[in-house]
Order: structure tokens, then sequence, then C-alpha cells
């Protein structure tokens, strides 16, 4: 088993024999969709994600990112951009939520169609789709001493 332990003198350290102990960092995550607009508009107004970029290069290049509440990570969509990948095909995107209960009430008010809160030992879960069928998953996190390793 190889896992990571923060380390004060160079980010991550390598607690297996030969392992990376390089720090990686994943910030930007491509989204297939079908009408740009539509996406931008459902994860601005729908899930509340911050609009950081929306540039039109020319008629074959539009990059739009948008970025989580508290999030280091943004997701990105266009025209040109992701074109290898059919809407719809990513499945499983994970974000945690401090309240899966607020998060459920909040999304449904705002229109969202959101599953029923799933109760698990590692977690409360809800999901959800973005216009294109891309699935995406809120986590509400145990406290640290209800989590089995």
């Amino acid at each position: 088993m190889h896992y990571m332990e923060p380390n004060p003198n160079n980010g991550l350290e390598s607690m297996e024999e030969g392992g990376l102990s390089m720090e990686m960092k994943l910030e930007l995550v491509a989204i297939p969709v079908t009408n740009v607009d539509r996406a931008r508009d459902f994860y601005k107004d729908k899930l509340g994600f911050n609009l950081d970029h929306d540039h039109t290069v020319n008629e074959k290049l539009r990059f739009v990112q948008m970025t989580p509440l508290g999030s280091a990570c943004s997701i990105c969509f266009g025209i040109g951009i992701a074109d290898n990948m059919k809407p719809g095909s990513i499945k499983g995107l994970q974000m945690v939520v401090k309240d899966a209960q607020a998060a459920h009430d909040e999304l449904k008010k705002r229109g969202v169609d959101i599953s029923d809160i799933d109760t698990q030992a590692w977690g409360k879960f809800v999901h959800f789709n973005d216009p294109d069928g891309n699935t995406w998953t809120l986590q509400e996190l145990p406290p640290r001493s209800q989590s089995k390793v």
C-alpha cells in the first residue's frame, strides 16, 4: 500500500520506498457538453460555481472555466474543448460538502433534480446530473471518530 503524508519541508513525502515524492494537484477537469451556454448557466445559476473564464477565441474555440466555491479544482468546457468525449460520458465526479441535507435542500430549491440522501458508514451522499447527463455526487464526510479504515 502506498500513502502520502504531509511533510513541511517539501510538500508530500512518499511512505513507500521508490514511490513518488513530488506533489501533484488536480486543478482542471474537462466536461463534455452539447450546449455551452446552457452548461454555463446550469453550473453558475443552479450550482453556484464561479465563472472564471468565458473566452471565444474564434468560431472553433471557446473556453469556459468554472470553479465550485471553496474548491482548488475547476471544470472547463466549450467549443474545441473535450470534443473527443461524448456529452454525458463523465460519471462519478464528486465534491465534499459540510452538510448533505443543506446542500440537497439548496440545490432542490434552485431547481436541480437531485436524489434523496443516501446514508452510508463512510458518509452521506446526494447525486445529480448536469443537463447533458454528466453525473455528480456530493458527499458529507462522517466525523473522524466514526470513520473506519
